[in-house]
Parts: structure tokens; sequence; C-alpha cells
């Protein structure tokens, strides 16, 4: 499958869409705490929307419009969306299992999704995915009380499009009515609310959510059923596994009698943080696909096509998601594999995708959807990696940047791709050929 690049809409008519101010007067309320004393450890990572000078938190304006105007332009707003009625409710557990499964396929049962990062599943990331083979994706990780309650908040972290389907917008949370309160804002603008219970960092720890939520599974519950009896949209749950088997497949059958309409097993379990150290249990997500009766997604270990087959074939899921390979390898849903993988004496094959070519594109869809100067940031660190190795010089000078500009950024990037010696991306024969069984075994699962 080749890069979705066709067809696509000018990009003046291409404008991210940002939710309309809901509750008025809430950034007044946070800019008078003080933060030192009012913001719990929960709310030190969003901190910065309220306080910080740093331009990194600037959202980096589109060039055409600063041209004509001289200032950026103001992105096109979500208005709240129309209460639409709420479907009755399932006569039985069979017939919730039946829309759970008529709604994935009305999507058209998506098999390659990009997995939530925070900072890095940004609608212009999101978008360069979909180009190059991704059928859907998630949001970064939303905090609920935050994301309710102040408009910056929602403002800089949540943009998407009309192109920007199927989308999962995920939230951690630990109050059920605080959740829904989030999840009423963006319902009318997704196709999955999702949960976030896999979640092993310190933060989610200080702040009780995330995969620390797995202590206290009346609460996941309550989370759980308290969205699916009050949104028109389906809800997710992206979890990972406890040490016992029999554990993990309690927990995730809760959570489909809770209401959930689709589960993604991240087959790794809490303290297993490090993915390069811990090979994600395959076996654990086939355990879960085999007892439950709604779509299983299975996450870890999807590096390149050729893992996509092997794990959909291992685990049965009805689709795949990937996380930070796709950070240095945007295109690895499209067959797309990095030299490090490439397999001994494999030499045939098509090369020819630079990653300085990849940051170009990713530049251009940033000036048609606006994000924050640090996801920008972040993107090129990874994007370019194998460029910076080779020209250390270039990395530190971007590195002491203190202010971003579109035409710097691809005047630097130019600069990479003259030098050379970044390790292009590669599609072989073999690699088309997993994406094509690979599509087959999802359809199959369907």
């Amino acid at each position: 499958m080749g890069p979705r690049s066709a067809n696509r809409t000018e990009p003046s008519r291409m404008l991210p869409r940002r939710l309309a101010p809901l509750l008025p007067n809430s950034r007044l309320l946070f800019r008078s705490l003080n933060p030192s004393l009012a913001m719990s450890p929960a709310d030190a990572a969003a901190a910065h929307l309220t306080t910080a000078p740093d331009p990194d938190e600037d959202i980096c304006p589109s060039p055409a419009a600063s041209a004509a105007s001289g200032a950026p332009a103001a992105p096109e707003e979500i208005a709240p969306p129309v209460p639409t009625p709420l479907p009755p409710p399932p006569a039985s557990a069979e017939e919730r299992v039946e829309r759970a499964w008529a709604h994935w396929r009305r999507l058209g049962s998506p098999r390659l999704v990009v997995a939530p990062m925070v900072d890095n599943s940004e609608l212009p990331f999101r978008m360069l995915c979909r180009r190059y083979g991704a059928d859907a994706a998630y949001t970064p990780m939303l905090h609920s009380r935050i994301f309710s309650e102040n408009e910056k908040h929602r403002d800089m972290e949540f943009t998407t499009c009309k192109e920007d389907r199927p989308l999962f917008v995920q939230f951690c949370a630990n109050d059920p009515d605080i959740l829904l309160q989030a999840a009423k804002l963006v319902e009318a603008h997704c196709d999955y609310v999702d949960l976030n219970f896999g979640c092993p960092q310190r933060i989610a720890k200080r702040g009780y959510y995330g995969a620390f939520l797995m202590d206290n599974l009346p609460l996941v519950k309550s989370l759980v059923q308290s969205l699916s009896e009050n949104l028109c949209v389906p809800v997710s749950c992206k979890i990972r596994i406890f040490p016992r088997l029999e554990d993990t497949l309690a927990y995730a059958k809760m959570l489909e009698e809770a209401g959930a309409s689709l589960v993604a097993v991240h087959g790794r379990t809490r303290d297993e943080k490090d993915g390069k150290k811990f090979r994600a249990d395959w076996d654990a997500i086939k355990a879960v696909k085999d007892a439950l009766r709604i779509p299983v997604l299975a996450n870890g270990n999807i590096r390149h096509m050729e893992d996509v087959k092997s794990c959909l074939q291992h685990t049965g899921a009805d689709g795949v998601l990937s996380a930070e390979p796709l950070l240095e390898n945007p295109a690895l849903f499209a067959g797309f594999r990095t030299k490090e993988w490439k397999e001994d004496g494999n030499e045939d094959g098509d090369g020819g995708l630079d990653p300085a070519d990849l940051a170009i594109e990713y530049l251009k869809l940033c000036e048609q959807y606006p994000v924050p100067w640090r996801m920008i940031r972040s993107h090129l660190h990874k994007l370019l990696g194998s460029c910076f190795r080779v020209h250390p010089q270039v990395r530190e000078e971007f590195n002491a940047q203190t202010k971003l500009t579109f035409e710097g950024l691809h005047d630097m990037v130019k600069r990479l791709k003259e030098l050379g010696g970044g390790i292009p991306l590669y599609r072989d024969q073999t690699s088309l050929q997993s994406q094509i069984v690979s599509n087959g075994l999802a359809a199959s699962n369907a």
C-alpha cells in the first residue's frame, strides 16, 4: 500500500478545528490560582499551559496567514456539539456486542493504528501517518479535569479536521463525573472516546490514573459505565496486562461487561516500562482476544510490516497499534523499514525514502494544522535522528535555538539533506507481501 497523498484538499481549506469556549471564565480562574498551592501533582505536567513563557509552548502560526495579515491565523473553532439523543440501551449483552462490531465495520475495520503518545500523536503527525497507510489514530492522552476546565488546554491539545478519522480521543481520569464532562466536549468529533488504563509513568502514579487504576477495579468499572451509558459514541479502553494471566482475563471481561466496545491490549505489565528491554507478551493478547467478544487491538513489538503480519497471525487481534517506531518511521504502515532492521543479505528492494523528505512533509502539515512548537521540536529530533548522529553540529545548533520558525526549520532540513548521511527508509517485496497478508488476516477476523 503506497502513500496516501492523492486527492487531498488544498491547504487553505484544511484548517484545524478547535473546541469553542464552553466554560466561560475558566482561563481567568486558572490564571488567578497560585500553581504552587492550587495544583496537585497530577496537574504539574500541564502547569506550563498557564504560566510558562517558553516560546516552545506557543502555537506555531500559519506562514501564509502571517504573510497576509502580519498575525497568526485564528483556527477554525469546533462549535459546541448539538445534543444527540442517546441510543436506547442494549437489551442484552449480545446486542451490545453486535453494536460494537457494527460500529467497527462501519469504520472500515481499521487494522493499522497510530497509538496515543504524549506530545507526539498530535494532528499533523496523525495526518502524516495516515498518508503512509495508517487506518486510524489516537490523540495524545488528555487530562480529563484540565480539559474540561481549561479553555487554553483544549485549544492547544485537541485539534482535528474532517480527514482525521477514524479517531480515538483518549482521556485519563479517576472521577466518573469529570470524565463524562470532558468526553461530552469531544464525542461529536471522534469515533471512540478512549480511557487510558495503561500509562505506567510516575506522573500517572502521582495523579492516580492510567495503569495505577489497575489496583482499583471498581473505579475502573465506574469510569467505563459512566461513559458507555451517557455517550452517543462508543467507549474503548487501552490497558496493560497483569503479571498473572487470569487477572488480565478477568480485567478484560469486566471492561466488556461494563460497556467497552473495544479493548486495546499493551502486552507488557505496569512495571515493564522499557519497550526495548521487555518484549510484549503476544500470548497474553491472544488469550484476551479469545476471551472477549468485542474487537481487540494488539500493542507491542510492532516495528515494521513483518511484525504486523506476525502479530495478527499469533494473536488473532483485529488490528495493531504502533507507537515509538512510528516516530522515526511514519511510513511504517506503508511497508517502509529502517536500515537497522534490514535482514542480512537482503539488498534488493526500493530504498529512497529520505527521512529529511518526511521531515519536510511533517513541517508542511504543521503549517496547515498549527500545534505547539514543542511538539514540532520533538518530532524533528526523532525524524532526523540518523542525520543528527552524522552531523551533531547541526543538532547542537538546533537545540540552541530558543525560538523556532518554519523558515529556519526548512533551511536546517535542506542543509541536512545536502550534507547527506541520513539512514534511508526502504520498502522491499517482503514488506509489501506482508502488508497484503496482514490485510487479509485482519479482514478474516472481522
